[in-house]
């Protein structure tokens, strides 16, 4: 994949050496490079980034300071207390990347040295538990400059550790932040190769990506959102959410102690359908179950699967629709889910409380065909299992078949009547419900029908989808034919 990428910028002052770019080339490149200059702070891993630094020689051409504030009263003593009492947040890292600048703008004679350009990096992380029940997560951030006296761009990123031993965790950390500066400085004119090359020297079965945000004018015309597709699309990360802003966010905070409703589509465009699926099933899972909205996240999902149903990834086409959904208010979420209950497991790795899917029909009906789980040992009986476990409840939407019938969860067929005792045990236990109140008339809307009219100049189509929508599309000229469709 690498040669469909840029190559790596020449900056003045660089020494040209014959190595090849090995850890310590990265490290050794920069120090060389007298006009690149900053501080390392790394709280909660030991300070294995600015190690290799130190290593790899001529550091004290890179590296203004270096520190580690462990303790909890002299780091709320440099940084200031926060009010969650957490350590290991987002806005911890700004704070600290917020000082550690400041502290560069003042200390430092700019006039000495014109062409320098400043950095400063920072990470704040929890490694393993000693009980192994918590593998540990992080941020990670960098912000500098790309051009002297110019102002400091901003890269932030969130890992998940995989590994099961400290001291791994800990060289993984040092390796990804050599990764992260190198990128900063050499590949910022093509963030797609930057995300691509953080996993130098590391395995995906290392740690997870699972939230990086561009900021500043080097990155001015990028969309974190694409950003957030390239590291699901390269499996960097099951999952990746972006909220109504178009910024990415840490799925956790999203998802931790709330009660989720997904929904899951294509939605190209948004239709009127799928906000009645929406705001139907929503009132009636709160009301069932008691639940307050403010606890309550909805998350529409986008899978890469349904992104991957034209071929190759059309950037444009995903941009339309998460124009939409952002428009709408929506937090989207892309995953690598296929299957509904990889959906499920993941969400319930942030929180045990409610949840549940809002699907059409033809969505429950292929979620009981046992040819979707023929790659599970325990075939559909454990997908369904798996699906269902946490008490899951399915809000079903009714469709209209070619004789105008409407199927319900009540009348549903399946494609193996032979499960039919099995799927009415989970409409028995009032886990999988019928959507209430629905329009008729709206029965015969579809997305697909509704993209074809946009696309033919049928103007009949802005009838079918919500007012907001209609403006952007026409506005914007959205889902328009092009070429790769």
């Amino acid at each position: 994949m690498s040669n469909i990428f840029a190559d790596d910028l020449v900056l003045q002052g660089d020494r040209v050496t014959d190595q090849k770019q090995a850890l310590s080339d990265k490290t050794l490149k920069i120090n060389l490079n007298k006009n690149i200059y900053g501080s390392f702070s790394e709280i909660g891993a030991g300070q294995e980034t600015a190690r290799h630094f130190f290593r790899a020689g001529a550091a004290s051409r890179t590296i203004a300071k270096a520190m580690s504030a462990y303790d909890k009263q002299f780091s709320d003593a440099i940084y200031t207390t926060e009010p969650d009492g957490r350590y290991v947040t987002e806005n911890r890292l700004h704070k600290m990347l917020d000082h550690e600048v400041q502290l560069l703008e003042e200390r430092l004679d700019h006039t000495e040295n014109p062409n320098r350009i400043y950095f400063s990096y920072a990470n704040t992380v929890a490694t393993i538990d000693f009980a192994k029940k918590f593998k540990g997560h992080g941020w990670v951030g960098i912000r500098f400059q790309n051009e002297a006296g110019g102002e400091f761009n901003e890269i932030i990123i969130h890992i998940q550790f995989k590994e099961n031993d400290v001291l791994q965790q800990q060289r993984t950390l040092g390796t990804l932040g050599v990764n992260l500066i190198y990128g900063a400085f050499y590949q910022y004119h093509d963030p797609k190769k930057l995300i691509y090359n953080l996993y130098d020297h590391l395995d995906k079965d290392q740690l997870e990506i699972d939230t990086i945000n561009f900021a500043g004018p080097a990155f001015k015309n990028v969309d974190n959102r694409l950003m957030s597709l390239f590291l699901v699309k390269n499996g960097m990360a099951d999952a990746v959410m972006f909220g109504p802003n178009g910024q990415n966010i840490l799925p956790a905070n999203t998802l931790f102690r709330k009660n989720v409703l997904l929904l899951r589509g294509s939605f190209r465009p948004v239709t009127i359908v799928n906000i009645n699926m929406y705001q139907k099933s929503l009132n009636q899972f709160l009301s069932k179950n008691q639940l307050s909205i403010d606890k309550t996240a909805v998350i529409f999902e986008i899978t890469l699967n349904n992104l991957l149903a034209l071929g190759e990834v059309d950037e444009q086409d995903f941009l339309d629709r998460a124009e939409l959904l952002c428009a709408l208010g929506h937090t989207v979420m892309i995953s690598n889910f296929k299957e509904y209950f990889k959906a499920v497991d993941y969400i319930w790795n942030y929180s045990q409380e409610k949840i549940a899917l809002t699907i059409g029909i033809p969505s429950l009906i292929e979620i009981f065909d046992a040819k979707h789980y023929t790659n599970l040992p325990g075939g559909l009986f454990e997908g369904l299992g798996r699906l269902f476990k946490h008490g899951l409840e399915i809000y079903a939407y009714p469709f209209l078949n070619e004789k105008e019938e409407v199927i319900t969860a009540e009348n549903i067929e399946l494609h193996d009547e032979m499960l039919k005792p099995i799927y009415n045990y989970f409409k028995q236990r009032d886990q999988i419900i019928d959507i209430e109140n629905f329009e008729l008339k709206n029965l015969k809307i579809f997305s697909h029908k509704v993209l074809k009219k946009i696309q033919e100049n049928d103007d009949s189509w802005e009838r079918d989808v919500p007012e907001t929508v209609a403006t952007l599309l026409k506005e914007n000229q959205l889902f328009r034919k092009k070429e790769s469709l």
